[in-house]
């Protein structure tokens, strides 16, 4: 069997209990496995509207096989997608306009996934604009390109993740290395790049991280993340970012997000939280998040009560969230744990019921 084959191969796991029925986790809830990759950090996981499932491996290290996969739901395989043209940039960090090069995330929204390349390979900075694949999930078809314009990205963004705003023809992205959020003002045709990107609250307090470190396991975990997670409120037209390492939970009014106006003057603070990575809100008005530094996921009511939904040893770096069939699907990317080569380490995708089902 070739190392591709053996690193593409997974088994499907089934929910593992103790003698007396109880989860081996210690949270108030359990964890299902759903798949599992052996050497390949993944870090995105998106749920389409019918149950396919994708994931994303960064372009952080030599030798990644893959920047997006759809997971097989009878194999287990991690299938390159759309196919492995599409994914053949990544082993040598070449960029080309009709490949991915360095992926950070993907989002299943109206039958569509959008993949959002980074164009950042191994954080040596940004190579060429970077960009939001389109494909139509019906055909597997790539239907546009979005560039990021010059007023959209620095030198040294990393554009990490993304929320589909249809009623206001936006995309909210947040950018992690150089602090700000980014909008993508969708063009009102089917066809070509006719969309603009700016941003708003570039280098401002609440994009910015709070601290250069995290203190996981009683060890120091060393690194600036600035703005990360990212979750859409799109009932009262509310967007929340989180930085992170940093412990305070922002929002604005989308209204606000106007290229000419003045944002900073709208931010609110909202809430003192852990240090987490991505969010994400369910139709309750739930919003998601992790503690990365004590293996939990959280998450806070409408009411402001913040309550744990899993922690344990299934729970290490819940790094990105989505929601399907009442169940909360994460990624495990392990990234306190990585300090050489990944070869034996395993990268998974669990999932967990929401609360009250």
């Amino acid at each position: 069997m070739s190392l591709l084959r053996r690193l593409l191969t997974v088994s499907i796991f089934t929910l593992l209990f103790t003698a007396n029925g109880h989860s081996a986790d210690t949270g108030p809830t359990q964890a299902e496995k759903v798949s599992a990759i052996q050497g390949v950090q993944t870090t995105g996981i998106t749920v389409t509207d019918a149950g396919r499932i994708f994931t994303n491996a960064p372009n952080w290290r030599d030798g990644v096989p893959f920047a997006v996969a759809e997971v097989d739901r009878d194999t287990g395989e991690y299938l390159p997608y759309p196919n492995s043209a599409m994914n053949r940039c990544v082993a040598d960090s070449t960029a080309r306009d009709d490949c991915f090069l360095a992926v950070q995330s993907v989002v299943a929204h109206d039958n569509k996934l959008y993949v959002l390349d980074t164009r950042n390979p191994k954080f040596q900075g940004v190579v060429d604009a970077p960009r939001i694949f389109v494909f139509d999930l019906d055909s597997n078809k790539l239907e546009r390109v979005l560039l990021l314009s010059n007023a959209g990205y620095h030198p040294d963004s990393y554009i990490n993740d993304l929320r589909i705003d249809r009623a206001a023809g936006r995309i909210y992205m947040t950018d992690s290395n150089h602090p700000g959020l980014v909008v993508y003002e969708l063009a009102q045709g089917e066809n070509g790049d006719k969309g603009k990107s700016y941003r708003v609250l570039d280098d401002h307090k609440s994009t910015r991280a709070e601290q250069d470190y995290l203190t996981i396991d009683g060890k120091r975990w060393n690194n600036t993340v600035h703005s990360d997670g990212i979750a859409l409120d799109l009932k009262d037209k509310v967007l929340y970012f989180h930085a992170l390492t940093g412990y305070t939970l922002y929002a604005i009014d989308t209204r606000y997000l106007e290229d000419s106006g003045d944002a900073a003057a709208h931010v609110r603070r909202v809430a003192r939280t852990s240090a987490p990575d991505g969010m994400i809100l369910d139709q309750q008005g739930n919003l998601y998040f992790a503690d990365l530094e004590n293996h939990k996921i959280l998450y806070r009511d409408p009411a402001g009560e913040t309550h744990v939904l899993v922690e344990g040893d299934r729970v290490r770096w819940a790094d990105t969230f989505s929601i399907h069939d009442g169940m909360l699907y994460y990624t495990n990317s392990r990234i306190h744990e990585v300090t050489g080569p990944i070869d034996d380490m395993e990268f998974g995708i669990y999932r967990v019921p929401l609360p009250g089902l």
